[in-house]
């Protein structure tokens, strides 16, 4: 699958847990929260997300309940 198949949307975090999982809200559907893990490139340049943050999900066209974090707002 290459990167241009990606969904990708924004949200907001709601909680992180131990295992490096986070739920997070989507911006267009209210009641949707999916679980999504950091991008390479986050995780690499440590950087820091928690509750309350503004992300960019990639999501896959396959699975619309897991996502990738790639991007935190400031």
């Amino acid at each position: 699958m290459s990167r241009e198949d990606c969904i990708e949307v924004t949200g907001k975090v709601l909680e992180k847990f131990p295992s490096g999982l986070f739920s997070v809200q989507l911006d267009q559907d209210e009641e949707r929260v999916i679980l999504a893990h950091l991008a390479g490139k986050l995780r690499r340049h440590r950087i820091r997300v928690l509750a309350g943050d503004r992300v960019t999900l990639e999501m896959s066209p396959y699975d619309l309940t897991k996502g990738r974090i790639t991007y935190r707002h400031k």
